[in-house]
């Protein structure tokens, strides 16, 4: 049997009170997820063990069966394996934002959501002005999507022992308090080299013809970097290996892509993919479908619900969740109906996104299965209330992956 996991990264919530106790799940209009909870089972899956980082790269290991304690090595490796950066075993790689601050403070974690081309443009002055691997203590700066890059510090003297703050938890707060630190003495250089990367480059990018127009035209600027989720390279089964199935990716995000090359996926660009609620939805709908014929694993990420939630806007992230709903779950469940196909559908988050203040939460998130024959539990619905009453109960470790592939 075939297998489908829809993953609307950040998707679960809290109650808010000024909105009825309810969640955007619980508000948002989403029938065909609700019918995948309902003819199905649904329940809560544990991503975030204790002791590490309410992160999309620890939550996305957890949801795919990994434990995220042994495996978790930051973001930023996952990144550079789909960007096709080739780390040497004592490269330390970093998250590296362009962000917008004023007045001390981070203003905005993606600098209004800077475009790729205008971003490559930065990036490359850059590295040309700070990396590009010169110096006692070389590092080299690599462009990615929209505000997301990567920074890679090279040699012995990298130690990713560092205390780094993820920007988009953080907007509103005080850079000085949030500047990398040291965990270990071996890591007191990496300290150093980091907090003068974020020093020096302010004077480039306040001059830097991209931040020019930006400002000219009324948008954010990037006037400052921040490297976070500092890591090596793992090394990590595969699912073939672990599972015995092949198994195929879609998203737009580089950290969810990396995964999958260290899971031994198959990569599946879609064009129009954006991250954001203005996705090819239509386009990854129709690529998860193609990718079934063979692949025994699809899995299928979506951004826009948690960048949503980063920016707080509850109407957004409602009509996110209904996107995710109309124009990709209804498309994967008519096609695989159209198809003949036997298939095991689920929907979850990897982690919770507050809408409230912005931040990634520890909670268990809600799940929802379903596969030709099961007998349906009690749920009527998709959202936190029905999942923490659902016959699937609390799952941890690698039950999720098993109970949708059926072992």
């Amino acid at each position: 049997m075939k297998s489908v996991i829809i993953l609307g990264d950040g998707m679960s919530d809290e109650p808010l009170p000024e909105h009825g106790g309810r969640t955007p799940l619980m508000m948002a209009t989403k029938p065909s997820i609700d019918r995948i909870a309902r003819e199905g089972c649904v329940g809560l899956l544990a991503t975030i063990p204790d002791g590490l980082g309410a992160g999309s790269d620890v939550a996305n290991l957890a949801v795919l069966g990994y434990d995220p304690t042994k495996l978790q090595n930051g973001r930023a490796v996952l990144e550079a394996a789909s960007m096709g950066v080739d780390l040497a075993p004592d490269d330390v790689a970093l998250r590296l934002n362009l962000l917008s601050t004023s007045d001390g403070l981070i203003r905005d974690h993606s600098s209004g959501h800077i475009t790729t081309e205008e971003a490559a443009l930065i990036v490359r002055d850059l590295d040309a002005a700070f990396g590009a691997r010169k110096g006692p203590l070389p590092v080299s700066f690599q462009a990615g999507v929209s505000y997301r890059h990567l920074l890679v510090l090279h040699g012995a003297w990298a130690d990713p022992a560092l205390d780094c703050a993820p920007p988009h938890d953080h907007v509103g707060e005080a850079v000085a308090d949030l500047l990398p630190k040291a965990t270990s003495p071996a890591a007191q250089a990496a300290e150093r080299r980091l907090r003068e990367i974020i020093a020096a480059t302010r004077p480039l990018l306040a001059n830097h013809p991209v931040n020019r127009a930006r400002a000219a035209a009324g948008k954010t600027a990037a006037d400052s970097v921040w490297p976070w989720s500092p890591g090596r390279r793992p090394r990590m089964e595969t699912l073939q290996e672990r599972f015995g199935v092949t198994a195929a990716v879609i998203s737009a995000v580089d950290l969810v892509m990396g995964l999958g090359v260290y899971a031994g996926m198959d990569l599946v660009r879609v064009p129009g993919a954006t991250g954001l609620h203005d996705t090819n939805y239509e386009g990854k709908a129709q690529a998860a479908l193609e990718a079934l014929a063979d692949h025994d694993l699809v899995y299928v990420h979506v951004e826009a619900t948690d960048e949503a939630g980063h920016a707080r806007d509850l109407d957004l992230k409602v009509k996110c969740i209904e996107y995710l709903d109309a124009r990709l779950t209804r498309l994967i469940l008519e096609g695989i109906e159209t198809r003949g196909l036997q298939a095991t559908v689920a929907v979850l988050p990897d982690h919770p996104t507050f809408v409230r203040t912005g931040k990634h939460g520890r909670d268990p998130v809600p799940f929802a299965v379903w596969r030709p024959g099961m007998t349906p539990d009690a749920a009527t619905a998709y959202d936190e209330s029905q999942a923490l009453a659902g016959s699937c109960g609390l799952l941890e470790g690698d039950a999720f992956i098993r109970l949708v592939l059926g072992l």
